[in-house]
């Protein structure tokens, strides 16, 4: 039996097709100049309209919401929070949140998807033994440390999305620990987006930078706790294994 000769890897250049995705789409947003539109006097100038094309195409409305938002995760646009309040400001807390956490689960999942199909693939070669021994820690717990991802604050959201796929995580706990990971901080965000109308009419801005100050440490505290069955596990999973001395005869 004559063995089949395997298939040469593609090239670098074609296994890097996501990078090229996402920078087609990112340079699409510069040149449309669509980044003014994340913002506060956006939704104080377009309030009207915006409530207005919501009561009259509700599904359609959440539809389109969710869409913008998983590209907006996909594509790495910076001022996703902007998104994540207007979506307090049309649907309501309840019904924002739902969206946005669907919106940003449907996103990262793309993004979790190209990381590991074509880009994680070049990532991880260029790492080499540094993310095989995360890889090997991570593996031991993947719920606590994606849970850290999600709640530490200084852990950057694309960084979230991108490093389980790098560091072998399955997609059905990465999708997990995404949705229920990023509930408090939607929730925090919606909740200033649903009260932007009574803002608005008062002629008043939110405070949007403190809101912001006052999570920073109930995520950190969300991470760390996050994090401890992996330190328990180290410290006294280590001390069992430990193999004991019989005494000598």
């Amino acid at each position: 039996m004559t063995d089949v000769p395997s298939r040469p890897a593609p090239p670098l250049w074609r296994r890097l097709w996501p990078v090229y995705v996402i920078a087609a789409g990112l340079g699409a947003l510069w040149k449309f100049d669509l980044f003014r539109y994340l913002s506060l006097e956006t939704l104080r100038e377009q309030q009207e309209a915006l409530r207005a094309f919501v009561e009259g195409n509700f599904v359609l409305a959440v539809a389109a919401y969710i869409a913008v938002y998983a590209a907006a995760t996909l594509f790495m646009v910076p001022g996703a929070l902007w998104i994540t309040i207007a979506g307090g400001f049309l649907f309501g807390l309840a019904g924002g949140s739902v969206a946005t956490v669907i919106g940003a689960t449907t996103g990262a999942s793309l993004l979790f998807f190209a990381a590991r199909t074509a880009l994680g693939g070049v990532l991880r070669e260029r790492a080499g033994p540094f993310l095989r021994k995360m890889e090997a820690g991570f593996s031991e717990n993947p719920f606590s440390y994606m849970f850290a991802l999600r709640f530490l604050p200084i852990v950057p959201f694309p960084v979230a999305n991108i490093a389980p796929a790098l560091l072998g995580a399955k997609y059905r706990d990465y999708a997990v620990t995404t949705a229920v990971g990023i509930i408090p901080g939607v929730i925090a965000y919606t909740w200033i987006g649903a009260g932007l109308g009574a803002t608005f009419a008062a002629g008043e801005d939110p405070d949007i930078a403190s809101v912001a100050r006052n999570l920073l440490p109930a995520f950190a505290a969300l991470g760390v706790v996050s994090l401890m069955p992996v330190l328990w596990k180290k410290t006294f999973g280590r001390k069992r294994a430990a193999p004991t001395e019989s005494p000598s005869a």
